[in-house]
């Protein structure tokens, strides 16, 4: 009979692993964004490459994925749509997350009718429809990337204004936000250097969902002629220049662009969800 002591036990420490989808999903971001950046040495072709001889090609050794109605290779448009296609999303985010974190932080800290009017003004925003409110803003200032980017960041801003208050208000309760009061710190030097840091992990998980939302709201705006216009290289932009080739029985220049923007905005919701709970634990 052998006795095995209390000694001998060892707590293993099971280390979680990453899911699979999610790997492999992180791993489709990242050959696409290696692409975009390498756009300018793998492309086959100048995106702007005009070749009548070749227009509505089917996949060739020279054109992987076929052209479009001017010629102009599909694989090499992808690759360079795929930086506008990527760094547009990031813009608006980092411009709703300004105003978004500085909303809802206030409304958190504040209290009272600064609440009050904050929670207002978000309420006024839903009341409208996303897409709708950005068409009137490009109503009024006119159309293109740049308003296309600042509309969808004051549209994304509520949302993003009321996730950050109820993070604040619960990280507000705890203690070390009274200890620094006690020391006489100022409100909003606890609030920038201790309160939103410590809501950052949650925020950026949070934003990291909704990249692939921005990503595909931008498209949108493109395909209906709001956002980015030729001579730029868009994948929204793409499919609609795309789709009068579709009567003729060309599939590949509107459906090359749309699959990009489809797999890019299901791996970001993959990658996103799993990133928003781990970090999400973490607090």
């Amino acid at each position: 009979m052998t006795t095995v002591t209390a000694g001998a036990l060892v707590p293993v420490r099971v280390r979680a692993r990453r899911p699979v989808p999610v790997m492999i999903a992180g791993g489709f971001l990242a050959l696409v964004v290696v692409a975009a950046v390498c756009a300018p040495l793998i492309a086959p072709h100048a995106p702007d490459a005009v070749d009548l001889s070749a227009s509505l090609a089917g996949t060739t050794s020279q054109h992987p994925l076929g052209t479009d109605a001017s010629g102009q290779d599909l694989l090499s448009r992808v690759l360079y749509g795929a930086r506008s296609s990527l760094l547009a999303p990031l813009a608006l985010l980092a411009l709703a997350a300004l105003l978004g974190v500085t909303m809802g932080t206030v409304a958190a800290w504040r209290g009272g009718w600064v609440d009050t009017l904050l929670s207002r003004v978000t309420d006024v925003m839903y009341a409208f429809p996303g897409l709708l409110f950005v068409v009137l803003v490009i109503a009024v200032f006119g159309d293109g990337l740049t308003t296309s980017i600042i509309a969808l960041g004051l549209a994304y801003a509520p949302t993003i204004a009321r996730y950050t208050r109820s993070l604040a208000l619960a990280e507000r309760s705890k203690p070390y936000i009274d200890a620094y009061r006690v020391q006489g710190m100022s409100g909003t030097r606890i609030c920038v250097r201790h309160l939103v840091p410590n809501l950052a992990g949650a925020i950026v998980g949070y934003l990291v969902v909704l990249f692939g939302e921005g990503l595909m709201s931008l498209a949108t705006l493109s395909y209906l002629g709001f956002g980015a216009g030729s001579p730029s290289i868009d994948w929204g932009l793409m499919v609609q220049e795309g789709q009068d080739a579709v009567v003729q029985g060309a599939l590949l220049p509107a459906l090359v662009p749309g699959t990009a923007i489809a797999a890019v905005v299901v791996a970001f919701n993959i990658v996103g969800v799993w990133v928003s709970d781990r970090l999400g634990k973490g607090r």
